[in-house]
């Protein structure tokens, strides 16, 4: 097998990756919770993790890849205070935090499948593992690593050495209300919450009965439980965004390890936030950009998977409309050639072979997967793509057959792609389109015209719109 580098979060470096089994990768993502929908900031990350598996696929790996579904557990301040995300849901929808749960679970997968994000071994739903997150705490309290408060049980992070080690967290200079709520029957500040007693005064929607009194798993437990049950006590890879490293993942690590005595993960990967020009895309602003949303103002969205194989999954991806038209040129663009040489190849036309074709083609490949195994770097796989589209010596069918391997791990939808009336627009009209965004982009309007008017003359016109531009044959 070809090697491969991955920037591990624990190592704070970028490694070669090194199986447990050889041959064999174990792989848990963070899924998500499901009391609302998913926006498309959270949706990158899914399709970073998406990328990963299918480039180990590509390299020859059989994957285990499990993900899991939140939907208890989950407190408004991403920690051991305020109420439980999906309580807050249900009572603002009307809906049972069942249903609720039901409810956006579907939208979620549906959204996946849209991106064309391949579906997991084993979604995980936390409610369907209570018996083993209790079964984790009593391990854990049995090892002497547990307090009660008159909220619930918690972890006593001064008990392990290397708490903090993944966030490289200043322990010492944190103060409360910063990382976590210090409340007075909190021992350490780092502290985090095991198990939530129900309230007194009212019953939950989703609560369970345990040794320690009614209540529900905190939001960490659920996935070191589930994780180690399908995985195994040691794994390969632990996926999720930059913003689960501080809390979510560094409880992880310690309420395993500590239960164990093993090492939890040995490769953690995160994805950076996908920000608008106000910053970081999220939920507690109100308005948010959803799939549908996207497909509601003319988008495929596969014009937004093809914006997110621009940049690296561990920088920040700026999101505008100007950047998405882009995007959305470039990939009708791409259909728009993957339609060619399909006519090509039925129809036997050839384009003259270079003496060693068969070297280039194995030259690409080559290149290619270099690139998506250098810690996933898929803009230059994307690069490469492009290099197979431009050369004309090879025969349109070796290209076809080029595009097709390198989709197994871009996951554009190559293959699919028909002839369709809105994407027959000559790559001519759809580069001008790009240049014209980019002049845009740059402020010089003065080319934007000019590219404007060439297009016309051309017999096509751009209609801008406030959510982007719409390109069409002129009437």
């Amino acid at each position: 097998m070809e090697k491969i580098y991955l920037y591990n979060t624990l190592a704070h470096k970028k490694e070669e990756f090194i199986p447990i089994k050889e041959g064999k990768l174990g792989m848990y993502c963070c899924g998500p919770t499901v009391y609302n929908y998913q926006h498309i900031g959270n949706l990158r990350t899914y399709i970073f993790e998406d990328l990963l598996k299918r480039m180990f696929l590509y390299n020859g790996y059989k994957v285990n890849h499990i993900v899991n579904i939140t939907d208890v557990g989950h407190l408004t301040s991403d920690e051991d205070e305020g109420e439980d995300k999906m309580e807050v849901g249900a009572s603002r929808e009307g809906k049972t935090v069942w249903e609720l749960a039901e409810y956006y679970t579907d939208i979620f997968i549906k959204d996946t499948i849209r991106l064309n994000i391949l579906q997991p071994d084993k979604w995980t739903k936390a409610t369907d593992h209570i018996p083993e997150q209790i079964g984790l705490i009593k391990c854990l309290e049995a090892k002497g690593f547990t307090y009660i408060t008159s909220d619930g049980v918690y972890f006593d992070t001064s008990k392990i050495n290397n708490y903090g080690e993944l966030a490289q967290l200043d322990i010492s200079g944190l103060k409360p209300g910063h990382r976590i709520e210090l409340s007075e029957e909190k021992k350490n500040i780092t502290d985090f919450s095991l198990w939530k007693f129900s309230p007194k005064d009212k019953k939950r929607q989703m609560e369970w009965e345990s040794t320690w009194g009614t209540g529900f798993p905190g939001w960490h437990i659920e996935c070191s439980a589930m994780a180690m049950k399908y995985l195994g006590n040691h794994f390969d890879v632990h996926c999720g965004g930059i913003d689960h490293i501080p809390g979510h993942h560094t409880n992880e690590i310690a309420q395993s390890e500590a239960c164990t005595g093993e090492k939890f993960v040995n490769y953690w990967l995160h994805g950076a936030f996908l920000e608008e020009e106000s910053g970081k895309m999220s939920k507690s602003k109100g308005e948010f950009l959803t799939v549908q949303a996207l497909v509601d103002k003319g988008y495929d969205p596969l014009d937004y998977r093809y914006m997110c194989l621009g940049t690296n999954y561990g920088k920040r991806l700026l999101f505008s409309w100007e950047n998405l038209d882009a995007a959305k040129s470039a990939y009708t663009r791409l259909k728009n050639r993957v339609i060619e040489f399909k006519k090509q190849t039925a129809e036997h036309i050839e384009s003259t072979e270079t003496p060693n074709h068969k070297e280039t083609i194995e030259g690409y490949k080559q290149q290619f997967n270099e690139a998506v195994n250098d810690d996933l770097n898929i803009s230059s796989g994307l690069a490469v793509l492009w290099d197979v589209v431009k050369n004309e010596l090879l025969p349109a069918k070796s290209r076809l057959e080029l595009l097709y391997d390198f989709d197994n791990v871009l996951g554009l939808g190559l293959k699919e792609v028909e002839e369709k009336k809105e994407d027959n627009i000559p790559e001519e009209i759809m580069k001008l389109v790009e240049e014209r965004t980019a002049a845009k982009k740059a402020k010089d309007f003065k080319r934007a015209d000019e590219i404007r008017a060439k297009i016309k003359e051309m017999g096509y016109e751009i209609v801008d719109k406030k959510d982007g531009v719409e390109v069409k044959k002129s009437s």
